[in-house]
């Protein structure tokens, strides 16, 4: 197949972050991981984030050693591994979101492993149809990502890297090279959902990726309610949600495991909550609508 780049500055994500832009108030982005609790209330939970205010939807790919992510993720993954986790049935799932016109993007997140299983041009090619919008590798660094970004590129997929406070001026520039969508920040060192980020911190460290990149700057690891959110969002273009939906949806599991009734409604009302959070919050400060 051609690997021809792709023209990616008019896609679902470009289109969306220019959306969020033009709004004057932080996008929110919520992830799920696929399949948890179960595929039924997985493709219920996914159907409802664009109506609860989800700008962005981050799916997790289930993956067996998530060495990324603090223990409310890892357990969402063990949960979704106990049904089909694979990418192919993902992959199936997205089709029938887009089936339905559902036009919110959707970023795939996870580790290279499946992926490299699966091929990686095949995978390319098969979430560009399928309507993945963009990946995010966790385990993939830059050095060794174009093996997987070449045939992402050539389906008008998105790579998004990860930065982080470690991230040094001198390294900033490689990991952006490639970049594509959105830069997501990891706003604390460490794995999911174990700490709190720091406003002071997100602020100064936004700031200094603008110096290095145009793209739009999502920050996530450590958002757990509303006023965080609020917070967090008024310094960058999104705020990333993972760890504390996962947490409303293990809240809701009875002692088998098995979803309680009503789980998708609640996780939805607690997204609700965090749109409204984002949307109470001016980038930078200013007031909401404003340029």
């Amino acid at each position: 197949m051609s690997t021809e780049t792709h023209d990616l500055a008019n896609t679902r994500l470009t289109r969306k972050f220019a959306a969020i832009k033009r709004r004057g108030t932080p996008g929110l982005v919520a992830f799920i991981t696929a399949n948890d609790p179960d595929p039924a209330v997985f493709k219920q939970i996914l159907e409802g984030l664009p109506a609860a205010g989800a700008d962005v939807i981050e799916v997790g790919m289930p993956f067996s050693d998530p060495m990324a992510d603090g223990p409310s993720i890892q357990l969402s993954s063990q949960r979704a591994l106990k049904h089909d986790a694979s990418l192919k049935n993902l992959l199936a799932t997205v089709t029938a979101f887009r089936e339905q016109g559902e036009d919110t993007p959707i970023v795939l997140m996870g580790y290279y492993n499946p992926i490299y299983r699966y091929g990686p041009m095949e995978f390319a090619q098969e979430a560009a149809i399928a309507g993945v919008d963009g990946v995010i590798v966790v385990d993939l660094p830059p050095e060794e990502a174009e093996e997987l970004n070449v045939y992402l590129r050539a389906n008008g997929v998105h790579m998004i890297f990860l930065t982080a406070p470690t991230s040094s001026d001198d390294r900033l520039p490689a990991i952006l090279e490639h970049a594509s969508g959105f830069v997501y920040y990891v706003s604390v060192a460490g794995v999911t959902g174990t700490k709190v980020a720091d406003e002071h911190g997100v602020r100064q460290a936004v700031a200094r990726l603008r110096r290095h990149t145009k793209l739009p700057i999502a920050v996530g690891f450590g958002i757990k309610t509303p006023e965080a959110a609020r917070a967090i969002g008024a310094h960058c273009d999104a705020a990333v949600v993972g760890s504390a939906i996962v947490d409303v949806i293990a809240g809701e599991l009875n002692t088998d495991g098995t979803a309680k009734p009503g789980l998708a409604t609640k996780v939805l009302t607690f997204v609700k909550s965090l749109a409204d959070g984002v949307a109470h919050a001016g980038r930078d400060g200013a007031a909401p609508g404003a340029p």
